[in-house]
């Protein structure tokens, strides 16, 4: 067990240093590309006069933006490699559970999902909340999740299943989101579409993970090969989301 904690670390380390050299690339090659968030406001009775013209309320820049999340994860990846957070994380795991990783994935995999919204049209700021606050009830339920199961008796799926409820409202939102887009118009151009459909699936296959540790499948029944798996799965979906939007809205010949 001690090789395999050591292999661990010295992993979690490596990505550290990848996601915040990542991070540290787009911070300064980025342009000042950025979108809105928006409101609408009432000026009388609801159903009787209608809420004036949206009104953008402030800007988010992208660059910025893409790399908070990967600093976060580098961040979570050094602290769990290192004194004193190191021993807490390694008693965790024998236990079958990861706190540090649902805490970041609450903010990293929320600030993502919040710019896949932004991407694809979605500004209003009610409805960036509420995307926000669905991705984030989906991360908590994965910790439920391991804080209810001990991994000796039968597991109980229904944080499971409630976290696979929360999680797809988002998606749902941009789906309909580029739906509307293309019935009123061109709709959004082709990298938004890979950026959904790419991380769609990344995003589900953190879901897969999980179920497979708990229906114990193959080598699923060991609780760091689960470990692992969000390891990659976590770098992968990062590193996507955060190339493809520097390639084409962040590159400085990028006029936006």
């Amino acid at each position: 067990m001690d090789e395999r904690l050591r292999r661990l670390r010295n992993g979690n380390l490596a990505l550290a240093v990848l996601h915040a050299g990542q991070a540290a690339v787009i911070l300064v090659l980025s342009n000042d590309f950025s979108l809105p968030v928006q409101g609408s406001f009432l000026d009388g009775p609801p159903g009787v006069t209608p809420p004036g013209p949206a009104e953008t309320l402030w800007d988010v820049r992208l660059g910025p933006a893409v790399a908070a999340f990967l600093l976060l994860a580098a961040l979570d990846h050094l602290l769990v490699a290192l004194p004193p957070v190191r021993g807490w994380y390694e008693r965790n795991l024998g236990r079958g559970v990861n706190v540090a990783r649902w805490l970041e994935y609450s903010l990293s995999a929320t600030i993502m999902v919040l710019l896949i919204a932004m991407l694809t049209g979605i500004s209003n700021v009610a409805a960036l909340i509420g995307i926000a606050g669905a991705n984030v009830a989906m991360i908590l339920f994965g910790h439920l999740m391991e804080r209810v199961n001990d991994r000796v008796r039968p597991t109980d799926w229904l944080p499971f299943a409630y976290g696979c409820v929360a999680g797809i409202v988002p998606w749902v939102a941009i789906t309909v989101q580029i739906a509307l887009s293309i019935d009123r118009g061109d709709g959004p151009p082709a990298f938004v579409y890979v950026i959904f459909f790419s991380l769609f699936a990344l995003f589900n296959s953190f879901a897969v993970n999980q179920w497979l540790q708990y229906a114990k499948a193959g080598r699923w029944r060991d609780y760091l090969v689960g470990e692992w798996g969000y390891l990659v799965l976590s770098l992968t979906a990062k590193s996507l989301l955060a190339w493809l939007v520097f390639a084409n809205v962040l590159l400085e010949s990028t006029t936006g």
